[in-house]
């Protein structure tokens, strides 16, 4: 499909969804970062035309990072009137949950624990403003290899963008004209202290993953499929124990 008709068929959808809940959501909530992601996830709910809530949630945030965000917002806001915008500092709240857990202090879960504050923000506002939260991940992050937190960012009542690529996510970047900076901006998820690339976390680029993904004899194959082991947890159902009649 051409970019320009998948912009659409997105839009429509998202406005779809909306039309057909049975109570319907009077604003779609979004966290952005500042990335290529949810910069065009929140472009694509604002061209809905429905109240579009967009939140800048900082942890220990890197400047660059926070800024592009805050670029983001005031670009979105400029060119759609339907648009509100906030930023919720949550450094405070971060640094009390890290202090009352001391005693089960760990790096992973605490980058995690981040996604899950943010999360629970997002559903606070959505919730005071009668909405549903919008999810950001594309195709290789959320059934790829699963990179994201589980009941963090992962956890959300719609996802517009997971049917695409990250290849996909960039072309429909520029044909929105999001701006360059964030086009061009290394992939991160922002919960690290270092900011930490997700290059660098994940061992591979995102035009590797893609490529790994659909072919078998990819020289990143055996890669790809060890990262997607260890993150099917995420990926498939909750076990349920189920009792025999």
């Amino acid at each position: 499909m051409e970019v320009s008709k998948k912009i659409v068929f997105i839009k429509d959808w998202i406005l779809n969804y909306v039309n057909s809940m049975p109570k319907k959501a009077e604003s779609l909530v979004i966290g952005i970062s500042g990335g290529i992601d949810s910069s065009v996830t929140s472009t694509l709910c604002a061209m809905t035309g429905i109240k579009t809530i967009i939140l800048t949630m900082p942890i220990k945030q890197k400047t660059n990072q926070h800024d592009l965000s805050i670029k983001h917002q005031e670009w979105l806001k400029k060119n759609y009137k339907n648009v509100e915008s906030h930023t919720i500092k949550l450094d405070e709240l971060f640094n009390l949950f890290k202090a009352s857990l001391s005693n089960f202090d760990q790096d992973h879960g605490m980058a995690n624990s981040r996604a899950r504050l943010r999360m629970t923000t997002l559903y606070q506002v959505a919730s005071a403003n009668n909405g549903i939260v919008v999810g950001t991940g594309n195709k290789v992050e959320d059934f790829g290899v699963g990179f994201y937190t589980k009941y963090g960012d992962g956890g959300v009542d719609i996802s517009p963008i997971a049917d695409c690529n990250k290849s996909e996510i960039w072309e429909l970047g520029k044909e929105l004209k999001i701006l360059n900076e964030i086009i061009e901006a290394p992939p991160t998820d922002g919960l690290w202290d270092d900011g930490r690339t997700d290059e660098g976390q994940l061992g591979l680029s995102y035009k590797e993953l893609e490529e790994a993904m659909v072919n078998d004899k990819s020289s990143n194959r055996e890669k790809y499929l060890k990262i997607r082991k260890s993150n099917l947890h995420k990926m498939q159902p909750i076990p349920v124990c189920k009792i025999p009649k």
